[in-house]
């Protein structure tokens, strides 16, 4: 790279026709940020909007970034379906401390659901009580891990088991569910994204988490930082139905930032 190009980016803006110029551009600066907007590319470089948006396609061809609604991003914006014994694996020392800090939120003599998914099992596993607590819950590894713990009582709902993530779906829960009602709701999730609102990648599962959300007065999520700026193929709500999200330190504090800014209550373990 030339001292005249050096010299016109520390301007602010510059004219790059070399389509090379540009991809070592775009690569540099979502390496740094982590995402970019097409927007901003165009501002930065004074090239086109048509012109961004190829030089993105081809980056994205070459496996170099994803694509997404406005800009590009260095991780895959779209969660997919992983089998809950691979992520389990996953961030788990994130989901402990997610864990600890949620179990704090439950009150005594409660009723509460918990939803399926590895970052919910784990809240099960450090969940003791002194007084009594009814839990509610799709996932079969959340019921067996609490069924015999002191002062816990267990509705397992009913329904088709799905293997990929040990839990269950369809009418039969959802029956159930009209019968029922809870303090509060804990959901792991697979995408929080500020436009779209909070999804997980199983549509099935998707439709069962809103009527546990409709079920319950209190909707807490729980997410490491890779959910942020994310989407699953099922959206469950819209962020102002959230109340509470629980995450870790390493989720960006901009988009902290924006999520307390329209309400809900952030927790950072």
């Amino acid at each position: 790279m030339d001292m005249a190009y050096i010299c016109n980016e520390a301007k602010g803006s510059f004219i790059m026709k070399n389509i090379t110029e540009r991809h070592q551009y775009i690569l540099k600066r979502i390496k740094e940020k982590s995402k970019i907007s097409i927007q901003e590319l165009c501002d930065v470089m004074n090239v086109s909007n048509v012109t961004i948006r190829k030089d993105l396609k081809l980056l994205e061809e070459k496996k170099l970034l994803f694509r997404t609604k406005g800009g590009a991003s260095l991780n895959n914006p779209y969660a997919i379906d992983k089998p809950i014994l691979i992520k389990e694996y996953i961030n788990a020392e994130e989901k402990r401390h997610i864990a600890q800090a949620a179990v704090k939120l439950i009150n005594d003599n409660d009723s509460i659901l918990i939803g399926s998914g590895t970052t919910a099992y784990t809240l099960a596993q450090h969940l003791y009580r002194e007084t009594h607590l009814t839990v509610i819950t799709p996932a079969l590894k959340v019921a067996l891990e609490l069924c015999n713990r002191p002062n816990i009582e267990v509705l397992q709902l009913g329904g088709l088991i799905r293997p990929n993530s040990s839990s269950v779906a369809g009418q039969y829960a959802m029956n159930i569910l009209d019968e029922v009602s809870c303090g509060m709701v804990f959901i792991g999730v697979d995408g929080i994204d500020l436009d779209f609102g909070v999804s997980i990648s199983n549509i099935s599962e998707a439709t069962l988490n809103q009527k546990m959300i409709q079920t319950s007065r209190n909707l807490v999520i729980l997410a490491d930082h890779t959910k942020f700026g994310r989407r699953g193929l099922g959206k469950i709500c819209n962020l102002d139905d959230v109340d509470c999200i629980v995450t870790d330190r390493k989720t960006s504090t901009e988009y902290i930032s924006q999520l307390e800014d329209i309400g809900i209550r952030v927790i950072i373990t």
